[in-house]
């Protein structure tokens, strides 16, 4: 794993690197992931299309080119053995991103972006040539959307888009998931049992789990082990971009995505907040002039607001990957009195040992 910061003021964490410039996008008010609902299929294999065979035809505004373009994502994730619905969420995250044109232009947000799925000139989704062929973007897509999101059979459509595309609004995919089934199953001529209105709804609700707290009121802010250490370390590429070779806190385990993230004391949420690089962190604010930062948490993964009073060892997110990361973890780091210091060193001094 790997994460970090792109710019001298950011910051970074990963199970190797993270970064999160300090330069802030914008701060949110999140309260964690929608209700429960039921969720489409898993297990039923993978469909396919041949492109060339696809009809000339329009299909809710989209037409025959785009429709080609739906068949060669379609066709890219049969290659790697996915199910339908991974095979859909690709076709929907391309609507997104897109509307499935292979676009040679970027946008505010991305002014390198290019293809089906607007990917990044970064170093992680391949060459300009590579961005811009249906088939091979698709095909990196789906590699990044392995790698992200392992539960992904968990969660909402557009919440796994999300996760392989770090957008600024986790829901910006769900308009389009019911479209997507549509297209998918006309170019395909199957029956996917995938359900439509579903693109924003997840399988399992949420439960949180209670951190152990020692008799100095201070708790773990994840399990370990430390997967790497506060201070210098090798510049590692992500799907964000690359990380600074400095490492700002220390990277936790923390039982993997969805892991527990916990209070390390009690305390007021500050501030959640989306770096540049698309990360979330969560702020608290314990009084004295001592802060901590949690980092790499999905959007739906937060479960406080701004103004919360969490008490130590209470969870407040689950693990996640969002930022300048290449695996689950939680970067966590120590403030006091407005500077950075080394967690594992902070932490021993108020009795917590990894």
């Amino acid at each position: 794993m790997a994460d970090d910061q792109k710019k001298s003021g950011a910051i970074i964490a990963g199970a190797l690197v993270l970064a999160l410039p300090l330069a802030l996008v914008f701060s949110v008010v999140l309260l964690g992931s929608s209700a429960n609902a039921e969720c489409n299929p898993t297990g039923g294999g993978s469909v396919t299309v041949d492109p060339g065979s696809v009809p000339e035809t329009t299909i809710d505004g989209y037409g025959h080119s785009q429709l080609v373009n739906a068949a060669h994502i379609i066709e890219a994730g049969k290659a790697l053995d996915l199910e339908v619905r991974d095979q859909t969420i690709g076709v929907m995250t391309a609507m997104g991103e897109s509307t499935l044109n292979v676009i040679d232009y970027g946008d505010g947000a991305g002014p390198d972006s290019r293809g089906l799925f607007q990917q990044r000139d970064n170093g992680a989704w391949g060459t300009y040539k590579d961005r811009m062929d249906p088939y091979i973007s698709a095909t990196n897509f789906f590699k990044a959307m392995i790698r992200s999101v392992p539960d992904r059979e968990s969660l909402e459509p557009t919440i796994v888009a999300h996760r392989t595309q770090i957008n600024a609004d986790p829901y910006h995919y769900e308009k389009y998931w019911d479209t997507a089934v549509k297209i998918v199953e006309a170019i395909t001529g199957s029956e996917t049992g995938l359900i439509e209105g579903t693109g924003g709804q997840v399988c399992n609700g949420e439960t949180t789990v209670p951190g152990e707290v020692n008799k100095e009121g201070w708790a773990k802010p994840g399990a370990g082990p430390i997967t790497n250490d506060y201070g210098p370390r090798p510049v590692i590429n992500t799907p964000a971009g690359p990380t600074i070779p400095y490492h700002y806190g220390i990277d936790l385990g923390a039982g993997g995505c969805d892991g527990a993230i916990w209070a390390a004391q009690a305390g007021t949420v500050s501030n959640i907040i989306q770096d540049s690089g698309g990360g979330w962190r969560v702020e608290m604010d314990h009084g004295g002039g001592v802060k901590t930062w949690y980092v790499h948490m999905w959007a739906d993964g937060i479960l406080v607001k701004i103004g919360d009073k969490p008490t130590a060892g209470q969870q407040i997110a689950k693990v996640g990957s969002s930022g300048f990361s290449t695996g689950c973890h939680l970067h966590f780091e120590t403030w006091v009195n407005g500077e950075r210091v080394d967690p594992q060193a902070f932490l021993a001094e108020v009795g917590i040992t990894y």
